[in-house]
């Protein structure tokens, strides 16, 4: 007997469980529009609050993953990983890692997604490149991935239509934290795009979606579990992000930043996670015995010109115009290119990641609606980062925008986002665990 959508809701608010066959009644009868917005909105509040146990995230994922097509790549040589975010202030991580890995001999089939809340997108950052299309039909997607060894694109209609529906509507219904509804989401899109091995990037601190290292385990812990519950081996990395990754903020802003790094230069808290990242990946990809092997063969192809070789025919496979990455000097600029100075002397204390992200929003180089158009160009380049020593005047940033009504409010926030100490700051570790099937283990690198 299939239950109204009104007795599942009230069953999941009053801390009941949910079968899978209740399950795949919700969600299928949600995306054939037998089941409201406000329904659903009420069913994702519940799961908030009541959470769900592991029996009911794997119907979950599993639901979500089957309401589409699962992409078969078994015709294509290699161990397929991929590597996924839970989000985070100037993250373009995976603009790097997916070349480098690629140019390592491990295939890269990669679905990302666009700007969440406070936090960038990475087919944000790839669209600012002009002429890149995210938008490549499923055919297009295997013939790329078969011919470049890498692919970047966005959740397609066919892949996980369930969850496209409902990450709109966890936007905008305050839910986007909940540890089962985030498993579900990540897991059934990372199934379905054809992938054996998965590797992820569990932000926690201020500046994440799970602020808290207890909960960013527990995020790690359960997304491992539904990796080997559908054999699909995962490693999963704890990372900082009390402060922005590198030092760009926006979309084209950080695609300068990767096409510094992938020509190799240093910037160290961005390529100390990319490289962990990669050689997790390169590992799982059977072309290194352990990570750190990997992070050496990572190295090597970034210090080789490899990795941006494969940068190269990753952007021209997809319709991206290189000469902006040869010269990126040619790109458009902001009306207003502002620096923002120290008014003390000291060390750095603390850059407030979460603040720092709005204010990008502000600056124009994010959504907070829908259907807000984003200015690629605008954002924030920091010169200086947390344990850095600054003087009286020195410029800490520098505001990129078009909006003159935001100059001032955007100068004074972040000035308020930066705290200045007059002893010396210590750094928290940049990579808190390594968290796998066998447990949580502390990171030596």
């Amino acid at each position: 007997m299939t239950l109204h959508p009104i007795e599942l809701i009230r069953k999941k608010r009053n801390g009941g469980k949910l079968t899978r066959d209740e399950m795949e009644s919700l969600i299928r009868g949600y995306l054939h529009g037998e089941m409201t917005d406000y329904q659903m909105s009420a069913f994702l509040m519940a799961v908030y609050f009541q959470k769900m146990d592991f029996e009911e995230i794997t119907a979950l994922t599993d639901v979500m993953l089957r309401s589409g097509e699962i992409v078969d790549l078994s015709s294509i040589p290699g161990v397929k990983v991929d590597k996924h975010s839970t989000g985070g202030v100037g993250d373009k991580v995976s603009l790097i890692l997916a070349p480098m890995v690629a140019a390592c001999g491990v295939p890269v089939p990669m679905i990302s997604g666009r700007s969440l809340g406070h936090t960038g997108g990475t087919l944000d950052k790839l669209e600012s490149i002009p002429g890149f299309r995210t938008n490549l039909s499923l055919n297009e997607y295997k013939a790329a991935i078969e011919e470049v060894g890498v692919v970047m694109i966005g959740q397609t209609a066919e892949i996980a239509p369930a969850d496209k529906k409902l990450y709109a509507l966890r936007d905008v219904t305050g839910t986007v934290e909940s540890i089962p509804l985030i498993a579900g989401s990540i897991m059934s899109k990372k199934l379905a795009e054809g992938i054996d091995a998965l590797v992820l990037d569990v932000k926690t601190g201020h500046g994440a979606f799970m602020q808290s290292e207890e909960k960013a385990i527990e995020l790690a812990q359960t997304l491992i579990a539904v990796g080997r519950q559908f054999g699909k081996r995962t490693i999963g990395f704890l990372t900082d992000m009390n402060q922005p990754l590198g030092c760009a903020v926006g979309n084209w802003l950080e695609v300068v930043e990767c096409i510094h790094c992938l020509h190799g230069e240093d910037v160290p808290d961005l390529m100390e996670v990319t490289y962990a990242l990669g050689g997790a990946m390169v590992m799982l990809g059977g072309k290194a015995r352990t990570i750190e092997e990997g992070i050496t063969l990572c190295r090597r192809a970034v210090h080789t010109g490899q990795a941006w070789e494969k940068f190269i025919q990753l952007v021209e496979r997809q319709g991206g115009d290189t000469s902006f990455l040869e010269t990126s000097g040619k790109y458009p600029r902001n009306k207003f290119i502002i620096e923002v100075k120290s008014s003390s002397v000291g060390d750095i204390d603390n850059i407030d990641a979460l603040e720092v992200g709005y204010i990008s929003l502000m600056l124009g180089a994010g959504r907070t609606k829908v259907d807000d158009v984003i200015d690629p160009k605008a954002g924030i380049v920091f010169s200086k980062k947390v344990g850095d020593s600054v003087n009286v005047g020195d410029t800490i940033a520098t505001l990129h925008t078009d909006r003159t009504d935001m100059l001032e409010p955007a100068t004074h926030r972040l000035q308020r986002a930066i705290s200045i100490a007059t002893e010396p700051s210590v750094l928290p570790p940049l990579i808190h665990a390594v968290v796998d099937e066998e447990g949580i283990h502390p990171w030596h690198q």
